[in-house]
């Protein structure tokens, strides 16, 4: 009975060894896309999938653990119902840019009262007033009490009617310029907040797997 038991336990040890085991081996062949497409769609879950950190977007502690790792690396995270994989599979740098913004809603207010508040803005601009504080008082966005910053972001990321507009690398870091979107009645104040940076970034394959 004791022999029986004991084998029974080592059984199940070997099991769970080799379950845990087995995912790790996978995850260590796999290399190309279309290798990651197909074990992405044999998992079936919709906790499986890839994920892109951005160091300056990140800065979870799981972010900065994997920002240490090299590209096919793995970390495994272990909690009480599930244990979580996490291989990095690309590694690289991209291009992005910041800025703020003041939106004047044309829904609201009429072209000649918009170049009205829009001047008294770029007036108390020249005066040294911040533009965080002026974001704050005169933005109709929903990121008005975040002084009207945009964060990092490159292209794909902001609306494709106001995108470009944020994009033209002609615009001077700390000067502020006025963007007109008139079939939208989007009228705004901006400014570059910072230089275009290369920011590192990487793609990182997650799976999880229940207890």
């Amino acid at each position: 009975m004791k022999k029986t038991l004991l084998f029974l336990t080592l059984t199940g040890f070997t099991t769970v060894f080799y379950a845990q085991t087995s995912t790790e081996k996978e995850l260590a062949l796999l290399e190309t896309p279309e290798q990651i497409e197909t074990f992405l769609a044999e998992k079936k879950s919709k906790k499986n999938k890839l994920i892109t950190f951005n160091q300056e977007k990140h800065k979870t502690i799981l972010a900065k653990d994997l920002f240490k790792l090299g590209v096919g690396d793995t970390k495994k995270v272990e909690k009480e119902f599930e244990t979580t994989f996490y291989k990095v599979v690309k590694r690289k740098k991209k291009v992005y840019q910041r800025a703020s913004y003041i939106f004047i809603d044309g829904n609201v207010y009429d072209k000649r009262n918009i170049d009205v508040l829009r001047q008294s803005i770029f007036d108390q601009l020249y005066d040294g007033v911040e533009f965080e504080a002026l974001a704050k008082k005169y933005s109709m966005d929903g990121n008005a009490q975040k002084g009207g910053d945009l964060g990092w972001f490159t292209e794909g990321d902001l609306h494709a009617d106001f995108e470009p507009h944020m994009l033209n690398t002609s615009h001077e870091v700390g000067k502020p310029f006025a963007i007109n979107i008139p079939e939208k009645n989007w009228y705004y104040v901006a400014v570059m907040t910072h230089e275009p940076k290369k920011i590192p970034e990487i793609e990182v394959l997650k799976i999880v797997e229940t207890r």
